[in-house]
């Protein structure tokens, strides 16, 4: 038997590649009649940068300040996103039926998306890359690389267009 994608997990991380790859999940909900879920990770700061900010702002302050702010960044991210996907939809109200909004969390993307894929139980994620060179991928690897290597689910990555 072939197939059935009901649940389509996006990840964006705002790019423009984000946006297509929002488009190509748009086409395979069309196709197979599936919600579409957007999520954005934020994603840790680097340990050594944590320290600096730290030592600069005072003890204890860093952390007074994130949760202070934390939530209000999430939901201006969220609004962000879900304002995006309305107005790429809107044209298209059978579309936007299909989105089921948006989730914004705070975390080291790869077990993130495969965490938020699990939970959504997910039948296929779809994300974009963003097209570094050799060296890039060689030392570091790319969030999409890693989630494909990872994922026990369909991953659909969208490349840069040419």
């Amino acid at each position: 038997m072939l197939p059935k994608y009901k649940t389509i997990l996006v990840a964006t991380d705002l790019t423009p590649n984000s946006e297509n790859a929002f488009k190509h999940a748009v086409m395979l909900a069309r196709e197979h009649n599936a919600d579409i879920h957007l999520l954005h990770v934020i994603p840790e700061v680097d340990a050594t940068f944590r320290t600096y900010v730290s030592a600069v702002m005072g003890e204890g302050k860093l952390g007074e300040f994130e949760k202070a702010h934390e939530d209000e960044a999430k939901e201006e991210v969220r609004r962000e996103i879900d304002q995006f996907a309305r107005t790429e939809l809107r044209d298209h109200p059978e579309d936007l039926k299909r989105f089921a909004g948006t989730t914004v969390v705070h975390g080291h993307p790869v077990p993130t998306i495969l965490k938020v894929a699990d939970e959504l139980d997910a039948d296929v994620i779809v994300m974009g890359t963003h097209g570094k060179g050799a060296l890039e991928y060689t030392f570091l690897g790319s969030t999409a690389e890693k989630v494909l290597r990872k994922s026990k689910r369909p991953v659909f990555v969208v490349p840069l267009p040419a």
